[in-house]
């Protein structure tokens, strides 16, 4: 088959995919602050880029098809490696030096300008969550739920996230384990002012970590108290007006609760799943089609970033740059400390040289998309009714993942043979409650849950 049948195939897929009735998930199982929307980021650092690894320059043959592409970001530390593509030289080593980075304000507004594509004004490809791409895909999040065709070719970090909960929730002691705060969930409930948590999108990697961390501890998520979502840069003020009793986002918004003491954070969430995957690069295929090696150069030159970004002696330099008005526009004191490992988590635990710090590259691990990592999301999405349990994972995954462009640009920057995956799983997952998730049997994985929608 040749390469752009496969193009097509994919696509193909994508737009017609969706509640397939071929099969059950067992058949089918498979392994910062508001910005002004759509503003270009413009470099203006004057450093040179410190390539992490050589690589061979452009040749006539990899020459990118165009220069530019309009790509999305949020204002938080998971968007370093894009940011610093631009502002260490590496989109422009790589031949793609007008590439225009834009800030957004939520992850909505990320979907809605994914929907609208580059050339209608909105967006080729962004920062995303990890489920994002499958549920645009899907159309489950989509305006008339339009079938989106979405890619995966990269994974932009794992670990660093949190969950950050009210103080008025302190004299619970609640940390990991969840159902020691389950009286005072009862009482709200009973009161009929039932507690509130937050994230950030339905569906999204915030929304899977909080109602896991809930149910684990016998509550409910469904029924027990109430989820919303609430934009990253509005989290802290609903948590001090008491709107919301926590939240799960990335930073820089935990230390602010603290800092203005009103929240601790409960835990970060690599305590409750280590080394889990994080936000993601999101492409879509339309676009990817007609600019293969315009894509394969993007995902060149955010893979030689997160090496950067992965050298503790570059963090300092990175705080400066993410702290800026154009990117998280936090102090750098919002964000340095965890980005080096020294977790405060405002109840008086200090951590230094935290294992859950957020990492970029770790070898490889970091970026890689591993399928296995996809799968689970796609059956929490299953397990809390946002899929339809017989949603097709197996060809969802093969469709949207594309591990296969990130091998290539692995190759292409000359990374060893050591830091490239042989498999497309990580193997069986293990959380923090004893849980295990085999992406060879996700049935077996629903059936262990005792608190599920499905």
């Amino acid at each position: 088959m040749s390469e752009f049948s496969v193009r097509v195939s994919r696509r193909k897929f994508l737009i017609t995919a969706g509640a397939s009735a071929a099969g059950s998930v067992l058949l089918n199982s498979c392994l910062g602050n508001p910005p002004e929307p759509n503003k270009p980021v413009s470099s203006s650092s004057a450093s040179s880029p410190s390539p992490a690894v050589s690589s061979a320059p452009v040749t006539a043959g990899d020459t990118p098809e165009v220069k530019t592409a309009n790509i999305g970001f949020i204002g938080q530390t998971d968007a370093a490696p894009l940011i610093i593509a631009k502002e260490k030289g590496f989109f422009a080593k790589h031949g793609v030096p007008d590439i225009s980075l834009q800030k957004q304000p939520s992850w909505a507004v990320i979907r809605d300008k994914l929907e609208l594509e580059g050339s209608g004004g909105g967006l080729d490809g962004s920062m995303v969550l990890t489920p994002m791409p499958y549920l645009i895909s899907l159309g489950t999040v989509t305006k008339g739920n339009k079938k989106i065709p979405m890619y995966l070719p990269l994974r932009l970090n794992v670990d660093g996230q949190g969950i950050t909960v009210a103080d008025t929730l302190k004299d619970t002691g609640v940390k990991l384990d969840t159902s020691v705060m389950k009286k005072k969930v009862e009482e709200a409930k009973a009161a009929g002012k039932q507690l509130r948590f937050a994230h950030t999108f339905k569906g999204g990697t915030s929304d899977m970590m909080l109602r896991y961390w809930l149910a684990a501890g016998g509550i409910d998520p469904e029924k027990d108290v109430l989820i919303q979502i609430v934009p990253g840069a509005q989290l802290v003020s609903n948590m001090k007006t008491g709107d919301i009793q926590g939240f799960c986002v990335g930073e820089p918004w935990h230390l602010r609760a603290i800092n203005q003491k009103i929240g601790y954070t409960a835990l970060i969430t690599g305590e409750m799943w280590k080394d889990h995957p994080e936000k993601a690069l999101g492409i879509r295929a339309d676009w990817a089609d007609k600019h293969p090696k315009t894509l394969k150069a993007i995902v060149m030159a955010v893979m030689e970033a997160q090496q950067w970004c992965d050298k503790m002696e570059n963090r300092d330099e990175m705080a400066q740059i993410l702290s800026r008005d154009e990117y998280a526009n936090v102090p750098v004191t919002d964000i340095i400390d965890r980005l080096k490992g020294k977790i405060d988590y405002g109840d008086g635990r200090i951590v230094e040289n935290s294992p859950y710090i957020m990492r970029y590259w770790e070898k490889g691990h970091a970026s890689f998309p591993y399928q296995s990592h996809d799968l689970w999301f796609l059956t929490e999405n299953i397990r809390w009714g946002i899929l339809p349990a017989e949603t097709d994972m197996k060809a969802i995954v093969k469709a949207v993942n594309r591990e296969d462009i990130w091998r290539e640009a692995a190759k292409g920057i000359n990374v060893s043979a050591a830091e490239i995956p042989t498999s497309p799983s990580r193997g069986i997952e293990k959380f923090f409650d004893n849980i295990e998730f085999d992406s060879n049997n996700p049935e077996a994985y629903l059936k262990s849950l005792k608190i599920k929608k499905v």
